[in-house]
């Protein structure tokens, strides 16, 4: 006759609850599930198969094909870019996100008619922190309307802030007259000049005088003048005609026109 494995131990265990149930004047048996007990079963069990060697081997021979150098790589080496879920190994993806950052363009999706942005987040698994700072810049840069653009005239600071933000933070009494607070290092600044605040001095008067002649960007501007450059009335960067007619497209996509020569 064939027994049930354990069947010994449940019988012991039934005599001796009846034993003591010989010793109350009246009590009531019930059986109850260990349910804390059994979920911590499950837990470890399905821990101790994920971790277990043959759960990460598997997956390490899982592979996929990078777009770019179309090397076959683990999924752990993949990245995934934002929504549109492209993928490429990480040694691809570090490079096209850093050339991309140095040209001073928002890093994008490199699949071709692709405009998926890169997510900022996810780069930081492969971005040194000064890239990664840059590359916050760059998104910034690019939600601020070339027109709106202020940036900071210390050249240890230069920090990029939108005209109605800088306007906010500066809580004086010459803000009427260009006066601005950078929002980073805190000093002030003329917005008109663009030149350390002018303390005592209207714009006009300080841009009649010798200081403003001998500023940097008096001197850009003389230079300018001798190389035929053009300053594009939007975003204020200069353009040089380097060859073909005088249409010319600034890359703020602002078309004017160079006079003849």
């Amino acid at each position: 006759m064939s027994t049930l494995p354990g069947s010994s131990k449940i019988a012991a265990f039934v005599n001796q609850v009846t034993r003591l149930e010989r010793t109350f004047a009246y009590c009531s048996l019930c059986l109850v599930v260990a349910l804390s007990l059994l979920r911590n079963l499950q837990f470890e069990t399905i821990a101790s198969q994920s971790t277990s060697p043959a759960a990460t081997c598997k997956a390490m021979s899982v592979k996929e094909t990078c777009l770019i150098c179309f090397e076959d790589n683990p999924i752990a080496r993949m990245f995934s870019v934002g929504t549109c879920h492209h993928k490429y190994c990480l040694s691809c993806m570090k490079h096209h996100v850093e050339v991309q950052l140095q040209s001073g363009i928002v890093a994008q999706c490199p699949h071709k008619d692709c405009t998926c942005e890169v997510n900022t987040e996810t780069c930081k698994k492969f971005l040194s922190p000064e890239l990664a700072d840059i590359m916050i810049e760059r998104i910034k840069e690019s939600s601020i309307p070339v027109t709106e653009k202020v940036y900071c005239t210390f050249p240890r600071c230069s920090a990029l802030m939108s005209k109605q933000e800088v306007l906010e933070h500066t809580k004086t009494s010459f803000a009427s007259e260009g006066g601005r607070k950078c929002m980073k290092c805190h000093q002030y600044f003329c917005i008109n000049c663009r030149v350390p605040w002018h303390y005592d001095m209207s714009c006009y008067d300080y841009q009649s005088s010798e200081t403003y002649s001998r500023s940097e960007d008096q001197l850009v501007k003389s230079l300018a003048m001798k190389k035929l450059w053009r300053q594009c009335s939007k975003c204020k960067h200069m353009v040089e005609l380097d060859s073909g007619c005088y249409h010319i497209i600034c890359r703020c996509c602002y078309i004017f026109m160079t006079p003849s020569q």
